[in-house]
């Protein structure tokens, strides 16, 4: 299948199968989710969830955050992973927010990415979910889905170029809502150790099926475990 039709059957099925597709993160504003994604780097979205409310309910405002400490903040998230660096990058995150940006959330990667505990792929949730700009964030999901797919080739080895290739393929307007539609799939359906193939929707359009069954035929069938 040549890459234009395989990506032309994915989208058109997700849009079929997935029309809304959002953030399983809980926020009620861009400060809010900000913190959401700052802490759940490397950790799932379902702990973020848990320790988040006692969080926005005693900072809800950068101000509130860049006047207490690490410490404090550290007593809220200890569940999370690294909850020392992610308590220490969102007391300097709410500073910077403060002094640099008049407490307003950035709508760009460059100042996003100044912020302590920002990378380049937290910035690129932002800018989409936020700002809905054409910003694909890769995760460990995204990486994983794109691959197998075949949506991007095995050259795509880091996050990205991954995220180089699906900007070039993906319809400005769809990469908002194609960042979740990859990372939801990973998440329920292309698991990473045990993938959901027999009940995926995506079976003839995915590469990786289609060379671990051997599907030549239009009507594959997955070997029975």
């Amino acid at each position: 299948m040549r890459k234009k039709e395989r990506y032309e059957k994915v989208i058109a099925w997700f849009q079929e199968n997935v029309p809304v597709a959002e953030t399983e993160l809980h926020y009620n504003n861009p400060y809010e989710l900000l913190i959401a994604v700052i802490l759940s780097a490397q950790c799932t979205d379902k702990r973020v969830n848990m320790i988040t409310p006692p969080l926005y309910k005693d900072f809800p405002t950068p101000e509130a955050l860049a006047a207490t400490t690490p410490e404090v903040v550290f007593e809220y998230i200890r569940s999370v992973s690294y909850p020392n660096n992610k308590a220490k990058h969102l007391v300097g995150m709410a500073k910077m927010l403060v002094n640099d940006f008049q407490s307003q959330v950035p709508d760009n990667l460059e100042d996003l990415t100044k912020l302590p505990g920002v990378g380049r792929k937290t910035a690129n949730v932002i800018q989409s979910v936020v700002f809905n700009k054409a910003a694909m964030a890769v995760d460990t999901h995204v990486f994983r889905v794109s691959h197998r797919i075949g949506l991007v080739p095995d050259s795509c080895t880091t996050p990205f170029s991954v995220e180089k290739e699906l900007i070039k393929n993906i319809p400005e307007e769809l990469i908002p809502i194609a960042h979740h539609w990859l990372i939801l799939h990973g998440r329920y359906v292309c698991q990473a150790r045990t993938p959901k193939c027999a009940t995926c929707g995506l079976q003839m359009m995915c590469k990786y099926f289609c060379n671990t069954y051997k599907v030549t035929k239009e009507e594959p069938k997955a070997k029975n475990k």
